[in-house]
C-alpha cells in the first residue's frame, strides 16, 4: 500500500502543472512518483489521504488526566504543568512522571486554549502629533557606575513623546521625589521644544497619594500646580497594570540596553563627575533619536509653546546657621562659610545640590548628600574642609575631637595616617601637623602631593611641623611678637618730685591729697605701643 500522498505534494504537483511543466517535472518537484501523479490527475487519491494521523502509542496519561488534573485545572487555571508533575509524583511515586513533561505541557496548553479564563486583550492603541507624552523612573539595574571611584546609586528619569517616539533621559538622585519629577519634566519640555496636551505616569508617589479616594482627590497639589503651569492634563494607569503605561514601560529596555551596550563599548562605567555622566547619558539619547528626528520635527508644530518661565522645581527651607558654622537640611547636616554664623537663610532643595541664600542672594551652593538605611536614626555629614579649614587651624587640637572628625580628611589615606599619628604619642603636637597638612592641601598644593609626603616623612619618622612647613615653604605658625613699651630713666622722677615740691603751695601735705583727689587725677599721655624691631 503506498504511503497517502500530502496535500502539500498535491497542491505542489498542480502548480508545477499549470505553470506547464510536464508530468515527469511537476512529479519530480513534487517528490512522487508518475504513478501517483497520474492518479492525481484521475482523481484516485487513497480515501486517508488529508485525514489526521491517529496515536501511535499508548496515552502516558490515561487515568491522570481526565479524574485527577482537569478537576484541579478547572478548580485553579493558574496552575502551571510542572506544579501539577510534582502533585503526580507525590501521589502516585511508583510511576516516573517526569519523561511525561513535555506531554504533559502540551495537553495543558491545549485545555487552557479550550476551556481556560480568557486572558487579557491587548488593543493596539494609536495617537495624533501633540496628543501625549509619558514619563516614569526606571532603574539601570546589573551595571555599577562609579563617580570618582564611589558607587553611584541613582535613577533614570525617562520621557518620551507617544506619537514621534522621542525620548529625554537624565539622572535622578534621591529616589522617585516630586522635585525630581519636576526637574526631569521641565528639561524634558524644554529639550524637545514644546508642551503635549496630556502627560501620562504609572502611580508615582510623586504625584499620587495612592489612597483608595477619587482620582482628582489622590493627585497632590504640587502635581496638580505644575501641570497646570504647563497647561497639562494628567492621568495615571491603574494599580498594577503597567501595560497601560506600555509606551515608556518597554522603551525603558531598549535605552537602557543602549546604555549598557554604550558603557560596554567605552570599556569602564567609571566618570569623574556626574556631570560627566550626564554627558554620556546625552550622548546615548541623541543616538537613540536620530531616526525619530523628522516624526519630532513633524510634532513639533502641534506641541503648544512653553510658558515664560519654569515652574519651582524645589522645595525651600527656613533655617538658622549654627554656631558650629553648620546646618541641618532633611537628617544631613551640612557646613556652610563661617562668615553665615547667625544669619537666617533660605535653602533651596534640589534633587542634587541645595542653594543657600541670604535675602536674594546666593552665599553658596552645596552638594546634597541622600542618608542611607543605617543613619536613619542619627544624622549624616556633609563637611566641605574649604568652609571650615581656616577656623580648624586657629584651633588645632579641635580635631582631636570633633563629632564629625572623619570627614574633615578627603579620603582613607588621609584618615589611616591620622589614625597611626594620634596613636604614636604627642596628640596634641600630631593634630598641630595633621591641621597644618590638611591647610596646605586645601589651600595651596592639592592633597595628594601632601599625603604623599606626609606617607614618606612618617616613613622616615621625619614627620614634623618644622619639616611639613620646610617643605612646602611655609612661614613659622606662630603669634604676634610681644609689644614692648621703653621705660623712662629713673632720674625722671627725681626730677618730677622736685618740681612738685617747689610749686606754690606745694608739700605734698594731707590737705593737697585731698584736693588732688576732689578735683580728679591729672589725665597723663600713654606711651605709644612700638613693635620689636
Amino acid at each position: 500500500m503506498p504511503a497517502p500522498l500530502t496535500s502539500h505534494q498535491r497542491n505542489l504537483y498542480m502548480a508545477k502543472r499549470r505553470a506547464g511543466g510536464s508530468q515527469e517535472a511537476a512529479a519530480a518537484a513534487a517528490g512522487i512518483s508518475v504513478r501517483s501523479a497520474r492518479r492525481i490527475e484521475r482523481n484516485q487519491i487513497q480515501p486517508r489521504a488529508g485525514q489526521p494521523r491517529g496515536r501511535t502509542r499508548p496515552d502516558p496519561l490515561a487515568g491522570v488526566w481526565e479524574e485527577e488534573l482537569v478537576p484541579l485545572l478547572h478548580r485553579s487555571p493558574a496552575l502551571t504543568p510542572i506544579t501539577l508533575l510534582e502533585h503526580l509524583q507525590r501521589q502516585k511515586p511508583d510511576v516516573d512522571w517526569v519523561p511525561h513533561h513535555r506531554t504533559l505541557q502540551r495537553r495543558v496548553r491545549q485545555w487552557k486554549a479550550l476551556h481556560g479564563p480568557d486572558p487579557e486583550v491587548i488593543f493596539p492603541l494609536s495617537y495624533e502629533p501633540g496628543e501625549i507624552a509619558f514619563c516614569d523612573f526606571t532603574q539601570l539595574k546589573g551595571v555599577e557606575v562609579t563617580i570618582a571611584g564611589q558607587v553611584f546609586p541613582h535613577l533614570l528619569f525617562h520621557y518620551r513623546l507617544g506619537w514621534s517616539g522621542w525620548s529625554y533621559a537624565q539622572v535622578v538622585q534621591g529616589g522617585e521625589s516630586f522635585v525630581a519629577l519636576s526637574e526631569g519634566l521641565q528639561n524634558a519640555l524644554a529639550a524637545c521644544g514644546g508642551v503635549p496636551r496630556e502627560l501620562r505616569t504609572d502611580r508615582l508617589s510623586a504625584a499620587c497619594r495612592n489612597r483608595d479616594g477619587s482620582f482628582s482627590a489622590d493627585i497632590t497639589r504640587r502635581y496638580h500646580a505644575l501641570c497646570s503651569h504647563y497647561g497639562l492634563a494628567y492621568s495615571r494607569n491603574n494599580r498594577g497594570v503597567a501595560h497601560e503605561n506600555g509606551r515608556v514601560e518597554s522603551p525603558h529596555g531598549h535605552l537602557k540596553e543602549r546604555i549598557e551596550q554604550a558603557l560596554l563599548l567605552r570599556d569602564s562605567s567609571g566618570f569623574e563627575t556626574v556631570a560627566d555622566y550626564q554627558a554620556f547619558l546625552a550622548a546615548v539619547c541623541e543616538q537613540y533619536n536620530r531616526p525619530r528626528l523628522c516624526r519630532l520635527e513633524q510634532e513639533r508644530p502641534a506641541l503648544r509653546p512653553l510658558p515664560p518661565f519654569r515652574f519651582a522645581d524645589y522645595d525651600i527651607e527656613q533655617l538658622k546657621v549654627r554656631r558650629t558654622s553648620t546646618i541641618e537640611v532633611r537628617r544631613v547636616v551640612y557646613s556652610v562659610p563661617p562668615r553665615l554664623i547667625g544669619q537666617r537663610v533660605t535653602v533651596r532643595i534640589f534633587h542634587d545640590r541645595l542653594q543657600v541664600l541670604l535675602g536674594r542672594q546666593i552665599a553658596c551652593q552645596l552638594v546634597r548628600v541622600h542618608g542611607n538605611e543605617q543613619e536613619r536614626h542619627g544624622r549624616a555629614w556633609s563637611i566641605d574642609l574649604e568652609h571650615l579649614i581656616d577656623a580648624l587651624r586657629r584651633k588645632p587640637r579641635a580635631l582631636l575631637h570633633c563629632r564629625y572628625q572623619r570627614e574633615l580628611f578627603p579620603d582613607e589615606r588621609w584618615w589611616v595616617l591620622w589614625q597611626q599619628l594620634r596613636s604614636s604619642g604627642d596628640r596634641d603636637a600630631a593634630a598641630r601637623v595633621m591641621v597644618e597638612a590638611l591647610h596646605v592641601g586645601c589651600r595651596l598644593a592639592g592633597y595628594e602631593p601632601v599625603i604623599a609626603w606626609l606617607e614618606s616623612a612618617h616613613q622616615r619618622q621625619r614627620l614634623t611641623l618644622p619639616e611639613l612647613q620646610k617643605r612646602f615653604r611655609l612661614p613659622p605658625h606662630r603669634p604676634l611678637p610681644p609689644q614692648r613699651i621703653p621705660q623712662h630713666a629713673l632720674q625722671n622722677y627725681d626730677h618730677l618730685l622736685l618740681v612738685h615740691s617747689q610749686a606754690p603751695g606745694g608739700g605734698g601735705d594731707a590737705a593737697d591729697a585731698a584736693q588732688t583727689a576732689a578735683a580728679g587725677a591729672v589725665p597723663q599721655p600713654l606711651a605709644e605701643p612700638r613693635l620689636a624691631g
